[in-house]
């Protein structure tokens, strides 16, 4: 499975009708859709797909036509990301429409054509399934801690300093083994 983290954008033109796909991050969608509408207030239509992990790590898919004929838009965009095994991505396509109708197979074609251009241009990254812990550590350790979760590709999320310095950190099962297993002597698992 792979993600994106970026937001990429390419344009098709199809019987001068134009086909603005965005690819982004899941977590940016609302956002995104909501800037979108306002940015391009003479587009017809706004089609989406997308699909993420929920916290049971199941894949919710959806997709919308957003009034295009039905099966004609939001389906074909979904196929394509459930192709490329895309996850916590979702595809943003703006549509302002030439004057020629595509038809039921144009539509699909042109839809389609665009979620892949945009797979194509957009760089993705390999998932892995990460996990959280909490540390805690001295305070004069903070430097050799961040350069090793750094080294190590763990993501601090959260710092707490108290009493003991607690950091909230995440990273795929093996960076975190590798990570605590250097730290051993230095960091404690805290709760």
């Amino acid at each position: 499975m792979k993600f994106v983290n970026d937001i990429c954008t390419t344009t098709l033109e199809v019987k001068q009708s134009k086909f603005i796909s965005y690819l982004l991050p899941y977590s940016k969608f609302d956002t995104t859709l909501e800037s979108l509408k306002k940015e391009n207030p003479k587009a017809r239509h706004f089609v989406v797909a997308y699909r993420y992990l929920n916290e049971f790590n199941q894949i919710v898919e959806h997709s919308s036509d957003d009034g295009e004929p039905k099966g004609t838009s939001g389906k074909p965009t979904l196929f394509v990301l459930q192709g490329a095994e895309l996850i916590n991505s979702c595809v943003i396509t703006v549509r302002y429409f030439g004057g020629t109708k595509l038809g039921t197979g144009g539509l699909v074609r042109a839809y389609s054509d665009a979620c892949n251009m945009v797979l194509e241009e957009a760089r993705l990254i390999e998932y892995k399934e990460e996990i959280e812990k909490k540390i805690s550590f001295e305070y004069s350790n903070i430097r050799i801690v961040e350069y090793e979760s750094s080294a190590c590709g763990i993501e601090i999320i959260e710092k707490i300093f108290d009493i003991a310095t607690m950091y909230k950190i995440k990273g795929s099962e093996s960076d975190m083994n590798r990570f605590l297993q250097k730290m051993e002597r230095l960091v404690h698992m805290a709760e």
